[in-house]
């Protein structure tokens, strides 16, 4: 997705107005004047509404607010900036918005959860957001933000061209062409700034493998494909098996494939690893004689947010606190005979697209709700249907390991009596276990507890 291609120079202004509605009736007045199809006020109307029901502040003084109408473009985008700041209900007294992303969406355009995702990712970054408000003019906010769409690639690359870094980097070639490997996948956060592919493995399909990729950073920087995977910890490789097991939901390798794998610790500028990744006896129990990891309704984003929001509760608790949870992706009739509720359903009454777990503003919504005992019910689109429901299937030919309470077992009981997919993360020990068809798969190590 090529978000810099729907952004203009001159739909990006300093603001006056000191209170939301103000802020977005300049950005309409400024960005859809010439189009005879958008009426400013029906725009501003449905702005407010969603404001209504769902913030869409997101933090470090930015606001996404969106909307969906009729119209002939697929997407319309205004950027405002307000240095003294603009008062925003919810925020805590001496907070205030700064920076306004617009986006009027196309009510037909398909790929509108990820651009508001990939708009929201682009944001996250407290260096980048300062970067933009204390630009000293708008032209140099502009350049700073298409070079910052470029994510990676706009990062200067501190790849410290040692000894041992090139020795590392020639070897490994060698050992994918001796291996036969498929890939080599580059575990980037080893390092501070952005790597050159194309410098380093000629010809070798790469995966980068990081923490933050950019969007677009792919087709600058050499890589086939970058995979954004949180990392659990400092070790080495330690998104290893979330990696794999993204890059074979999206079909970027097969059950066959070999992968050479080259990292280091985080943040050393080193890379000191090479592995070599047999996929087939990575994932075997697993499979258990099926090919078919992602169930059929199940779309491979989607599994990639889930696993995203439970590394983030599994890192980071809440408030301070490890938290448990249950995500059961997939199958959805069939998983809803097998459930009831434990606590009024919170998200009854939403539209799809404010409960898709692909939208950006879900983030704090689930990770709030995962204090609420019971399980996440999500569709293989993204919707979330429920949270806080409780698993009622029976599974009498699974033994777990010892140390795996209720949670665990109904995770697997689930995965057993339907095509779902279910993800665990234990309150005891903040690990991430993926379970499909009764297997489990950790995808983290254990932990004594989350700081």
């Amino acid at each position: 997705m090529r978000i810099e291609k729907f952004i203009t120079r001159h739909r990006i202004i300093d603001l006056l107005s000191t209170d939301l509605k103000g802020a977005l009736t300049e950005l309409l007045d400024g960005s859809v004047e010439r189009f005879s199809d958008l009426n400013r006020d029906t725009l501003l109307k449905g702005l407010l509404q969603r404001e209504n029901t769902m913030t869409t502040y997101l933090g470090l003084g930015v606001a996404l607010p969106h909307v969906r109408v009729k119209m002939r473009r697929r997407y319309v985008l205004a950027i405002g900036r307000s240095q003294g700041g603009i008062r925003y209900d919810g925020l805590k007294e001496n907070e205030r918005i700064h920076l306004i992303i617009m986006l009027i969406a196309d009510e037909t355009a398909r790929d509108y959860l990820q651009v508001l995702a990939a708009l929201a990712r682009l944001v996250k970054e407290p260096e980048f957001v300062n970067s933009l408000i204390e630009a000293p003019e708008l032209d140099v906010f502009y350049e700073r933000l298409v070079t910052g769409l470029g994510g990676i690639a706009a990062r200067p690359a501190q790849l410290q061209q040692n000894r041992i870094n090139r020795l590392m980097f020639r070897e490994a070639e060698r050992v994918a062409r001796g291996c036969g490997c498929a890939a080599i996948m580059v575990f980037g956060d080893a390092f501070v700034g952005g790597i050159e592919a194309g410098r380093w493995f000629g010809a070798t399909k790469t995966i980068l493998v990081t923490r933050n990729p950019g969007d677009a950073a792919e087709e600058r920087k050499g890589f086939a494909e970058i995979l954004q995977v949180r990392s659990f910890s400092n070790q080495r490789l330690a998104q290893l098996r979330s990696a794999v097991l993204v890059a074979l939901t999206r079909g970027l390798i097969g059950f066959n494939d070999r992968l050479c794998c080259v990292g280091g610790m985080a943040g050393s500028n080193q890379f000191d690893t090479v592995v070599v990744v047999d996929v087939e006896r990575e994932f075997k129990t697993l499979l258990t004689g099926q090919a078919d990891l992602l169930p059929a309704d199940v779309k491979p984003e989607v599994l990639e947010r889930v696993l995203a929001v439970a590394t983030d509760l599994a890192v980071e608790g809440r408030e301070g606190r490890p938290v448990g949870g249950l995500f059961v992706v997939g199958d959805t009739a069939r998983v809803e005979k097998l459930i009831k509720p434990l606590v009024l359903n919170p998200f009854f009454g939403y539209k799809e697209e404010d409960r898709n777990i692909l939208s950006p503003f879900m983030d704090e919504t689930i990770k709030e709700f995962s204090s609420i005992d019971g399980a996440f019910i999500i569709r293989g689109d993204g919707v979330v249907e429920s949270a806080g429901s409780l698993i009622q299937a029976a599974d009498y030919d699974h033994a777990l390991p010892s140390g795996l309470g209720s949670r665990h077992a109904a995770a697997a009981a689930i995965s057993v009596a339907t095509d779902c997919i279910s993800i665990v993360i234990s309150s005891s020990t903040a690990q991430v276990t993926l379970f499909r068809r009764g297997v489990m798969l950790p995808l983290t190590e254990k932990r004594v507890s989350v700081s």
